[in-house]
């Protein structure tokens, strides 16, 4: 099964709602920067690379919405959903790649008619959407040759298909493995509070009949002393200059645990996630969500009323702690300074 996370249909983008995963499976419609905005915020779509497609095409349905403006009228609007964008989600650098990819397609067109700007809008935010695919599958291919047949791999949240335009970045790298006829188990880690790796890498995995056990976060540790763990796959969100990377809450965690039990632990980015602009992972953004995804889940709430809650939907993991990192440029081992100026400039 090909997972068609975002797909652009009669000119508007479609969107699976993520939210209501497994128990629903269905697109929506969203045809404005605002509408896009609001879909990242509510986690409608999420996972880094989606994030920075699903912006892209909000521009892109943004310019169109605007197209039949006066230039000024047109630049004023576009500008704004620009802004609503930038402010869906702080953690995930690559929804501000995306947008300053669309900028600049935007800056260079100024003096040009907003019925060509928009065009031009949309033929780059397809192209993110195309490139993100094919940048996916090259990772997968050279993730692919760090497990052996018949590894048994531990993942935390989902960055499968459903994280991406399609493919996936830790995911995509046991696609490619199993795709290579390699027999891969999958571990996925429950992900709480908003439970990513129950509903979504789960429900990925059993779509293409690859092998995948669920347990609690709380089971990894477990798992790994009893030797039935052979290596560790995440995505990232954000990578700071030092190879310090952003994942969802918990990985931090895992990557420990990984560490104690002489795991390897593997990061699957693209380099679009690489922010040189960051020095190191304590100058990341971490986004605090609502508490109440911590209270319950949905309509049932279990936490006592009255008690202080928090809920960083991210943490960070020193770079110390990544065996590498596998990108599409290849696989970065003990990622540092050096190493990722390095991989960034063969860009």
């Amino acid at each position: 099964m090909r997972v068609e996370t975002l797909r652009w249909v009669d000119g508007k983008l479609e969107m699976i709602d993520q939210r209501v995963l497994p128990a629903s499976f269905n697109y929506l419609v969203y045809d404005s920067a605002e509408s896009v905005a609001e879909g990242i915020r509510s986690m409608v779509v999420r996972g880094a690379p989606a994030i920075g497609v699903a912006a892209a095409y909000g521009v892109a349905l943004e310019s169109l919405r605007l197209r039949s403006k006066a230039n000024e009228d047109f630049n004023k609007g576009l500008e704004k959903g620009f802004e609503v964008l930038a402010l869906s989600r702080p953690t995930a650098v690559n929804l501000f790649w995306a947008l300053d990819r669309m900028r600049k397609v935007w800056s260079e067109m100024s003096m040009q008619a907003a019925s060509e700007v928009s065009s031009q809008l949309l033929r780059e935010a397809h192209k993110i959407f195309e490139e993100d695919v094919r940048i996916n599958r090259t990772m997968g291919a050279h993730g692919a040759l760090l497990l052996h047949d018949g590894a048994r791999v531990l993942t935390h949240c989902n960055a499968g298909a459903l994280a991406t335009a399609g493919w996936g970045t830790a995911l995509g790298v046991i696609r490619s493995a199993v795709e290579a006829g390699k027999k891969i188990t999958v571990i996925a880690d429950e992900t709480r509070p908003f439970l990513q790796g129950a509903r979504l890498t789960a429900w990925e995995m059993v779509q293409e009949n690859i092998p995948v056990t669920l347990i609690t976060d709380n089971m990894a540790g477990h798992l790994m002393a009893c030797g039935e763990v052979d290596a560790v796959v995440v995505g990232t969100d954000r990578v700071a200059a030092n190879g310090d990377v952003a994942n969802k809450i918990g990985t931090y965690m895992v990557a420990v645990l990984a560490r104690r039990h002489n795991i390897p632990f593997f990061v699957a980015c693209p380099l679009s996630t690489v922010d040189l602009n960051i020095a190191t992972g304590m100058d990341i953004p971490i986004e605090e969500r609502s508490i109440d995804e911590v209270k319950g889940f949905r309509d049932v709430h279990w936490a006592a009323e009255g008690v202080n809650i928090r809920n960083p939907a991210f943490d960070v993991t020193p770079a110390e702690l990544v065996t590498g990192l596998i990108t599409e440029k290849g696989v970065l081992l003990q990622p540092d300074e050096n190493g990722i100026l390095q991989l960034m400039k063969s860009r």
